[in-house]
C-alpha cells in the first residue's frame, strides 16, 4: 500500500470542482451569486456554446482590491465569514470561498475588477491552476469574470457535458432564478452573440410577467404571511394554470434558491384540494427567517437546506397557501398588487370589475324554482335580483319579479357595482353547461363540477364544526349487501353517525339506510351508502375521519351534486352562480378541473370579425 501524503492544492481544487461545478450552469450560478453579494445592480451574462466555451459575468458591484485578486482565486479565501459563529448566521449567497478556485482549476479564467473609489482596474489570469501576476485592465466599475473552455484539462468530465442547447437551457434556468429573486436588478443574457434576455429593474409582478408569462401573471395570487420571525411572500399560480413538469416552481430561503422536501410537500398539500391529477402548480415563494434557524451548509451546491424546526415551517407554509387558495372563488379576479387590509393582513383576491345586469325573461314565476332550489341551494337569496324583460331597448332597471317561496324580496342593485361577479343566467346548454351574461361577456359554468365543489365545501365545514345535519328517510331503503358491508355497519356505526348516516342490519346480507346527510338529500341513498361503506372498509374508519376525510367527502359530494342532463330553471341556475361566488375554491371542482370560464366581448368580436 502506498504511503499517505497530502494532495497538491491544484488536485484538491479539481476534486472540489467535481462537486461544485457540475456543468456550465453551476459555474454561472457561483459567479452570479458573487455579483449579488458584491451589491451589484446591473448584471450582464455572455455565453458561448451553452457556456462550455465561454461564460462571462460583468457587474457594477463593489469590486476587488488589486492585492486581493490573486487571493480571490485561492482555495477557501472569502470576505464573507471569519468565524464559526459567522457560519451559523450566513446572510450571503456565497460563503465557502471555493467557487472561484474550483472554476479556475478546470478552465482558463480571467478576473478583472475595479474597487469602488479606485482610479485603476486590475486583472489576474488563472490557467490550469497557476495564477499570474496582476496587470492593469480596462473596466469602468465592478467586476468581470471570464471563464473559457470549461473542463479543457479534464477531458473525462468534459465528455459528460450535453449538447450546447441543453447546457444553455440549464444556464438560462440559473439566470431566471436570479431574475425572479431580484426584480430590482437590470439583467442581460447573451448567447453566441445574440441577446436572449434583457430585463430592466422593475416591480415584482412585472418581473413575474416577464419571466413566467402573461398567463401566470394574470392569475397569480399574491402571498403574504408572517408568524414571529418567519415570513412568507411571493406569488402562487391559479390551480387552473398548471403544468405537467415542475419547471416553474421556485422557492427562495433568505434569497437563496433551494429545493427542499419539506417546502415542496407543504405546497403540494396546499394545492391537493384544487389541482387536477398529476398537474404541477406554478409558484415563486420567498421564505425569510432567522439565519440561525436554517443550515445552508449541507450541500456543496448550496441548493439544499436544513430547517431547525421543519414541522413548524411545514405548518406555516401549508396554512398560508391554503388560506390564499381558498379565496379562488368563481368570478373573482386576482390582484397581483393587492393592498394590505386595514388589520395588516394581506389581501389576495379582488372581485372582477362591474357587471351589466341580465334580466330574466317573461314567464318566470314563483313556482319555477321547485324543490331543487329550496334544498340544494338553501340560504341563497340573490336569485330574486332577476326581473322580467319588458323593454329591451331601455337601460332602466325593471320592477322585480315576485319573490321566490321562502325567500324575502330584495331590492334591485342601484348600480353596476352591486351586481354579482358571475352575472345572471341566460340558459342551459345540453343539460351540462350554464350560460350567464356578465358585463364583459359570457360566463360558461360546468354545473355538475361547480355544484360538486359547493357541496364538498359545505360538507367539510359541517364536519369540522360537528354540525352535519341528517335527513331521516320517510321510509328506510333496504338493499342487498355482502357480509363485509354488514360487518362494517356493525363495527363502525359511530363513525357512520359522524358522517351523517344511520344504517341498520336487516339480515346477514341486507342493510337499510334510515338517514343520510341533509346536504346530500337529493342523492341516491343506496349508492351513497355503498360508496361510504366501501371507503371505510378499504382504509378503516379512523383514517376515513382523518387523513382520508377529504377524499371521502369529495366522493360523497360527487354523489350529491346535480347531474348532467338535469334541467334547471333560471332561478336554480342563478342560485348556483351565487353559491359559487360565496364558496371557497369554487374556481375548481374537487378534482382540480375548472368550473367556469369567461369569454369576453373582445374575444367574441374577434370570432365574428367585428370591427375588422
Amino acid at each position: 500500500m502506498s504511503r499517505i501524503r497530502p494532495l497538491p492544492d491544484h488536485l484538491v481544487n479539481q476534486i472540489a470542482a467535481g462537486e461544485v461545478v457540475e456543468r456550465p450552469a453551476s459555474a454561472l450560478k457561483e459567479l452570479l451569486e458573487n455579483s449579488l453579494d458584491a451589491g451589484a445592480t446591473t448584471l450582464s451574462v455572455d455565453l458561448a456554446e451553452g457556456g462550455s466555451k465561454l461564460i462571462r459575468v460583468t457587474d457594477d458591484g463593489a469590486g476587488i482590491a488589486r492585492d486581493e485578486l490573486s487571493l480571490a482565486l485561492s482555495r477557501h479565501a472569502t470576505s464573507k465569514i471569519a468565524s464559526l459563529e459567522d457560519l451559523h448566521r450566513v446572510r450571503t449567497l456565497g460563503f465557502r470561498g471555493e467557487g472561484l478556485a474550483s472554476i479556475a482549476s478546470v478552465s482558463q479564467l480571467l478576473l478583472s475588477s475595479r474597487e469602488a473609489g479606485s482610479s485603476q482596474a486590475w486583472r489576474v489570469e488563472a490557467d490550469n491552476g497557476s495564477i499570474h501576476e496582476a496587470e492593469p485592465a480596462s473596466l469602468s466599475a465592478g467586476t468581470s469574470v471570464e471563464v473559457r473552455d470549461l473542463y479543457f484539462n479534464v477531458p473525462a468530465r468534459r465528455k459528460f457535458l450535453k449538447t450546447p442547447a441543453t447546457e444553455y437551457a440549464h444556464c438560462e434556468d440559473a439566470f431566471k432564478r436570479i431574475a425572479l429573486s431580484r426584480p430590482d436588478l437590470a439583467l442581460t443574457l447573451t448567447h453566441n452573440g445574440k441577446v436572449q434576455w434583457r430585463l430592466k429593474a422593475e416591480t415584482a409582478s412585472e418581473r413575474m410577467r416577464a419571466v413566467l408569462g402573461n398567463e401566470f401573471a394574470d392569475t397569480m395570487l399574491t402571498i403574504e404571511a408572517q408568524a414571529a420571525s418567519l415570513r412568507l411572500t411571493g406569488f402562487a399560480g391559479s390551480p387552473t394554470v398548471s403544468r405537467a413538469s415542475r419547471d416553474a416552481q421556485f422557492v427562495f430561503v433568505n434569497g437563496r434558491f433551494v429545493r427542499d422536501k419539506v417546502v415542496l410537500h407543504a405546497v403540494r398539500e396546499a394545492y391537493r384540494d384544487v389541482l387536477h391529477l398529476d398537474r404541477q402548480p406554478l409558484y415563486v415563494l420567498f421564505i425569510e427567517l432567522d439565519p440561525e434557524a436554517v443550515d445552508v451548509n449541507v450541500h456543496p451546491t448550496k441548493t439544499e437546506v436544513r430547517f431547525r424546526e421543519s414541522q413548524a415551517i411545514h405548518r406555516f407554509l401549508f396554512h398560508a397557501l391554503n388560506k390564499a387558495l381558498a379565496e379562488t372563488r368563481a368570478g373573482a379576479a386576482v390582484s397581483a398588487e393587492a393592498p394590505a387590509q386595514p388589520d395588516g393582513g394581506p389581501s389576495n383576491v379582488a372581485y372582477a370589475p362591474t357587471f351589466q345586469q341580465m334580466r330574466m325573461p317573461l314567464g318566470v314565476q314563483e313556482s319555477a324554482a321547485g324543490n331543487f332550489y329550496g334544498t340544494l341551494f338553501a340560504g341563497v337569496r340573490e336569485a330574486e335580483w332577476a326581473a322580467p324583460l319588458e323593454a329591451p331597448a331601455s337601460s332602466a332597471l325593471q320592477p322585480q319579479a315576485p319573490p321566490l317561496a321562502g325567500y324575502p324580496a330584495r331590492p334591485l342593485p342601484s348600480s353596476d357595482d352591486d351586481l354579482p361577479p358571475l352575472g345572471f343566467a341566460l340558459a342551459q346548454l345540453h343539460g351540462v353547461y350554464v350560460l350567464a351574461q356578465a358585463r364583459d361577456g359570457l360566463i360558461v359554468v360546468d354545473m355538475h363540477a361547480a355544484h360538486e365543489r359547493v357541496v364538498y365545501e359545505k360538507l367539510k365545514t359541517a364536519l369540522d364544526t360537528d354540525r352535519l345535519p341528517t335527513q331521516p328517510l320517510l321510509i328506510p331503503l333496504a338493499f342487498p349487501a355482502d357480509r363485509l358491508d354488514v360487518a362494517t355497519v356493525e363495527e363502525h356505526a359511530e363513525a357512520l353517525g359522524l358522517l351523517g348516516f344511520e344504517m341498520a342490519v336487516m339480515g346477514p346480507t341486507q342493510l337499510a339506510v334510515r338517514s343520510i346527510p341533509m346536504l346530500l338529500r337529493d342523492a341516491d341513498p343506496v349508492e351513497l351508502a355503498r360508496s361510504v361503506l366501501a371507503d371505510i372498509r378499504e382504509v378503516g374508519a379512523s383514517r376515513v375521519l382523518t387523513e382520508k376525510r377529504d377524499a371521502l367527502l369529495a366522493s360523497m359530494a360527487c354523489h350529491g351534486a346535480v347531474r348532467a342532463n338535469r334541467s334547471l330553471t333560471l332561478p336554480e341556475m342563478n342560485a348556483l352562480l351565487r353559491e359559487m361566488e360565496a364558496t371557497e375554491r369554487s374556481g375548481q371542482c374537487n378534482h382540480g378541473r375548472p368550473t367556469w370560464f369567461r369569454l369576453s366581448m373582445n374575444e367574441l368580436d374577434k370570432l365574428f370579425m367585428r370591427g375588422q
